[in-house]
């Protein structure tokens, strides 16, 4: 009996040993726990969220300028019976106006990255879209800052309520070059004519 409780009791002081060296872990983590009935809204940094841009764009500007002056110097002596007289005149006057006329207009849609999440809960976002057609390059780059009171159940928001937006759209291949200007307009535009 004696070597049975000396087993036990050596078995039971082994587990106490081990028991205080071993560190466990939870499986639950509350930065990154999802509930199985939550929504797949974006909200942690590496997220993906679709940027709905809708964007339109008009300026308007209209210059006029009316310029006139007119200068005239007399003189007149008279000596003995006789009279001289001089006149010098200029007259100049200038007219000239114009209007600048502008509207934009773009639609698309892009898929960016939660880049990370303010303090405030707001996420900073960042991406960028970049298509080919026949040799034609279209790049769209969005960032910004979006609240998650903004994001719909589609995980998608609109282009209008993200804070700080950088939104640009540019192109390049045939189409773009031809909608540029050429060498000799150029040079007329320069020489004023």
């Amino acid at each position: 009996m004696n070597k049975n409780i000396l087993c036990a009791g050596a078995l039971l002081g082994c587990q106490l040993f081990l028991a205080a060296q071993i560190h466990a872990e939870d499986l639950y983590s509350e930065k990154t726990y999802r509930p199985l009935a939550s929504d797949k809204r974006a909200h942690l940094p590496g997220d993906a969220i679709t940027i709905m841009i809708y964007e339109n764009s008009s300026a308007s500007t209209t210059a006029g300028t009316n310029v006139q002056r007119t200068t005239n110097i007399g003189l007149q002596a008279s000596m003995d019976q006789h009279s001289h007289q001089a006149a010098a005149g200029t007259n100049s006057s200038f007219d000239g106006g114009g209007t600048v006329q502008r509207s934009d207009n773009l639609l698309a849609q892009i898929t960016v990255t939660v880049e990370k999440v303010a303090p405030n809960g707001d996420l900073w976002i960042k991406g960028e879209q970049l298509v080919e057609i026949n040799s034609d390059k279209q790049k769209i780059k969005v960032e910004g800052r979006i609240r998650t009171l903004d994001i719909s159940d589609t995980n998608t928001v609109p282009s209008n309520r993200i804070a700080d937006a950088k939104i640009s759209y540019l192109g390049d291949g045939d189409l773009a070059s031809h909608q540029k200007p050429g060498w000799l307009s150029k040079f007329f535009t320069w020489a004023g004519l």
